[in-house]
């Protein structure tokens, strides 16, 4: 039961537009909440305890985790039981790999993202050369997962609640082109029968340009970007799963497995 919670702010009262509507979610709900600075978390200088939600970034969230002993969650970007609706190859690389390959010119470009929750860069097609400036930040050694290159038409965030889903938002391409809802509900009951979804979450869906509704990428459902979901509904996935990652609700396997 949670009985209080923080929610982050970035100074001066400015917001992002998720905390802004999870703010007034809680208000609805009768649950009192503070605002907190990224700053506060870093310093351990809230007072925390599993009836006391933290709202916010990833940094902030998996911050307030550790105060409590709380492991992070481990990551599922691709899980394994939504293999089909991938729609290209994926494969496992090192920064210095890539580099490599650019830098020689050999191959087709390539999408590339860091393994793992620590990100030293953001995922990014790598074509040229002056895309290895994206990867400053990373060692030659850092591992990633790259994947063929696809042209996603439209982009859609699926929100789940318990195995349900609660909301499809629109974010990026053509909003017209609308994404084969029967294939995906088909995927979440995958995701549910595995065991691999967690007790709420989004899960991004695209229409490629065969027309064809193809997995995005997985995310789990705290510091999840709303893309305009219904604050009440917004609430109550955020509260789900912090009660979930806090043992307030059972917790589900998230494969570690990566795509073949």
């Amino acid at each position: 039961m949670i009985r209080r919670a923080f929610i982050q702010e970035l100074g001066s009262g400015r917001m992002e537009p998720e905390m802004r509507d999870l703010l007034a979610g809680l208000q609805e709900r009768g649950i009192p909440a503070e605002l907190f600075t990224a700053r506060r978390i870093e310093r351990r200088q809230l007072p925390l305890d599993r009836e006391t939600l933290v709202a916010g970034d990833v940094p902030s969230v998996l911050g307030a985790l550790a105060q409590l002993g709380i492991e992070p969650p481990p990551t599922n970007d691709y899980p394994r039981s939504l293999e089909p609706f991938l729609h290209r190859r994926f494969w496992t690389s090192t920064v210095r790999e890539l580099t490599a390959a650019v830098e020689n010119g050999s191959g087709p470009p390539v999408f590339a993202k860091p393994l793992g929750r620590k990100k030293r860069f953001t995922g990014h097609v790598f074509g040229g050369y002056d895309d290895l400036l994206f990867l400053r930040r990373a060692s030659l050694s850092t591992p990633i997962l790259c994947s063929e290159v696809v042209r996603w038409l439209s982009e859609y965030r699926v929100f789940v609640i318990q195995g349900r889903i609660v909301g499809i938002q629109h974010y990026a391409g053509d909003p017209a082109l609308r994404v084969d809802e029967t294939r995906v509900e088909q995927a979440v009951r995958l995701m549910e029968d595995a065991g691999e979804g967690t007790s709420a979450y989004g899960v991004d869906f695209g229409v490629l340009e065969d027309g064809q509704t193809a997995l995005v990428e997985w995310n789990d459902g705290f510091a999840l970007g709303s893309y305009g979901l219904d604050r009440a509904l917004y609430t109550e996935l955020t509260l789900t799963r912090w009660a979930e990652l806090t043992g307030g609700a059972s917790s589900r396997k998230a494969s570690r497995d990566l795509p073949g």
